[in-house]
């Protein structure tokens, strides 16, 4: 696989400290440790050294890692089990994904106060779902082979969970196989 001609570490290093001065209050320590921990990732700045060819006695340094788990040099390999791991998993079915997004003004709030705003989110996207599930005779259908799985934190997370199930249920015994 070839090299990207552009990668994250690229657009840190050119653009990262701009976006940090125009950012400063909303960035937290932990979020500029892994900028800068990008930024540096394979550079002379970890440190490194020199691999040597046995036939040609070419060499080329080799700089080391940051190691850090945001950092997508250091996590691909991790990454790519992980998808693996999950595409095994996956059943032989048809599967929906629906995505919800709120507007830029209602980002800014969720970002200072995410366990409110996304207890809020949850709960409009079940019973978003729950209608659309009533209405939507495929939905209904296709219910008997869509495993719903929902990946998310903070409050309301379970209560989705629960709706989705109902509404997978009731669409079972309303439409059976």
């Amino acid at each position: 696989m070839d090299r990207p001609k552009l990668e994250v570490a690229d657009i840190f290093r050119r653009y990262g400290e701009a976006y940090r001065q125009q950012h400063d209050g909303s960035l937290s320590t932990a979020q500029r440790r892994v900028m800068t921990a990008i930024e540096v990732c394979r550079t002379a700045a970890l440190g490194g050294h020199l691999e040597r060819c046995d036939r040609c006695n070419y060499e080329r340094p080799c700089y080391d890692s940051c190691g850090n788990r945001h950092c997508p040099k250091c996590q691909s390999l991790a990454r790519a089990a992980w998808v693996e791991k999950r595409t095994a998993e996956v059943l032989p079915a048809h599967y929906f994904h629906v995505v919800f997004s709120v507007p830029e003004q209602i980002a800014s709030i969720a970002y200072q106060n995410k366990a409110v705003v996304y207890g809020i989110l949850f709960r409009a996207t079940a019973e978003t779902l729950t209608t659309i599930a009533a209405k939507c005779s495929a939905l209904h259908l296709a219910a008997n082979a869509v495993d719903i799985v929902m990946r998310g934190y903070g409050s309301g997370t379970e209560e989705i969970r629960g709706v989705l199930a109902r509404s997978k249920r009731a669409a079972e015994e309303r439409y059976p196989a």
